[in-house]
């Protein structure tokens, strides 16, 4: 299925304001309620809407510190990839993992409350992440901008 202008309408709307009523929905694309419930039915049966969630915030919740980690593996071999990759996924800090073309395999983003604590979870998770060769850490001073809506016009 492709998508119209009332669909990206709507994906634009529900990624900014995901707890948004039908309704409201409804009236914010100029739809009527049902027409907008059926379409956003069809987006989510169809995977463009994959799920809804709350977006947290860190500070509050104290992790105010953002790393990116830029990895590189000892080799390229598809059971080294699939055992960094299955190993990765079970570390709660990571928020996010890239396989990159690049001077690195592999970027990941992760998230702690401190330079302590990401030692820890460096100590603890990262250096023993299967296939690793090199690791490089950069710290982000400040977040300039921060989104997940996608571009969908």
């Amino acid at each position: 299925m492709s998508l119209d202008a009332m669909d990206r309408r709507l994906l634009n709307v529900l990624q900014r304001r995901g707890r948004i009523s039908n309704a409201e929905l409804a009236e914010a694309v100029n739809l009527s309620a049902s027409a907008c419930h059926r379409r956003v039915q069809r987006l989510e049966t169809d995977g463009y809407i994959r799920d809804y969630v709350a977006l947290l915030d860190e500070a509050k919740l104290g992790l105010s510190a953002t790393i990116f980690v830029e990895i590189t593996l000892s080799t390229q071999a598809d059971e080294v990839l699939e055992a960094f990759e299955m190993a990765v996924k079970r570390i709660p800090d990571v928020l996010e993992c890239h396989l990159t073309a690049g001077a690195a395999d592999y970027i990941l983003k992760v998230v702690a409350d401190s330079t302590e604590d990401f030692a820890r979870i460096h100590r603890q998770y990262l250096t023993r992440l299967p296939g690793v060769a090199k690791m490089q850490s950069s710290f982000t001073l400040r977040t300039v901008f921060n989104t997940t809506a996608l571009p969908v016009d």
